[in-house]
């Protein structure tokens, strides 16, 4: 990978990491799931009157626009406003390791390597460690919303895959589309037509920065310059530098909210980002496969004397 493109990867990842931050500081002014939809709206209008529509069925469209807007990061907002940290918030989302390895196997018969359970274990340690964690970090309501918006980010997986659509930009934008009037209708039926009808006094300035970098720096660039990047390089090359994203996203928390960083929080997060890490090698870590290889190995040398 060549220097500048390695450069603006990790400043990406940086950007995705302090996006944390700048959410907690959103759902601090208004309610979680109207910053969302805030997000959303911003992300698609005007563009999505410049961009065609990528050809594939609605149906791809709107499932992915309801478990990406809603499913994700509805829940994550949620999550953070319950209480999880931010940089929690983030290093749970990683969890999807372990969702995905059960989607991919039971719906799209992807196999189950050494590296890819060896990986899901190591992040259910961390987990473990995170749900006895006893500092306030991360609640209980917030554990679950985010673990459930680890599960969506595994379900959006399958869908792109089942869409198999080569415009991922054009794709984004128009699913996008719907989840704003969802994540609104959500929020009227948990708080009210009040979270509506008091917005134009509620909102301030925090808010509208918080939802426009959600939805242009961090949502339309970032993605954009994300799915360059895979295109330019291999997978293997480009997906692991997300683990950079809690790291920053921890970073955050501490730099901007004074959020305690504990010696198991840190814990924690070896073993996830470890795991996530492992998951990802092309490499086989299987030790009785490298043992069966060296003996395939000798035997060829013995027979070749």
């Amino acid at each position: 990978m060549k220097k500048l493109d390695l450069c603006l990867l990790t400043a990406l990842m940086a950007l995705w990491g302090f996006n944390f931050s700048v959410i907690k500081l959103g759902v601090n002014n208004i309610e979680p799931l109207v910053l969302t939809a805030m997000r959303f709206t911003f992300a698609v209008f005007p563009l999505i009157f410049f961009i065609k529509k990528p050809d594939v069925k609605w149906r791809y469209l709107i499932s992915y626009g309801l478990t990406f807007g809603i499913g994700v990061w509805g829940l994550t907002t949620l999550a953070i406003d319950a209480g999880t940290s931010s940089g929690m918030a983030s290093l749970l989302l990683d969890m999807s390791v372990v969702s995905g390895l059960l989607i991919g196997y039971f719906f799209l018969n992807e196999k189950l390597t050494f590296n890819k359970l060896f990986g899901a274990a190591l992040a259910l340690i961390g987990l473990f460690i995170i749900m006895m964690e006893q500092g306030g970090s991360v609640t209980v309501k917030g554990l679950i919303l985010v673990l459930a918006a680890s599960l969506f980010w595994s379900i959006n997986g399958l869908i792109v895959k089942r869409a198999n659509t080569k415009s991922i930009f054009a794709f984004n934008i128009w699913a996008m589309l719907f989840a704003p009037i969802p994540l609104l209708l959500l929020a009227v039926i948990s708080h009210g037509p009040e979270v509506i009808t008091h917005l134009p006094q509620d909102i301030n300035r925090s808010a509208i920065f918080s939802a426009l970098f959600q939805a242009y720096p961090t949502t339309l660039l970032g993605y954009w310059f994300w799915n360059k990047m895979i295109v330019k390089y291999e997978l293997s090359s480009v997906a692991p530098m997300t683990l950079l994203v809690p790291v920053f996203a921890i970073l955050g928390g501490y730099w901007f909210y004074q959020e305690a960083i504990v010696i198991s929080q840190i814990l924690a997060a070896f073993f996830i980002l470890v795991g996530l890490f492992i998951s990802h090698l092309a490499a086989n870590l299987n030790p009785f496969l490298f043992q069966k290889a060296a003996k395939k190995v000798a035997l060829e040398k013995i027979g070749n004397k």
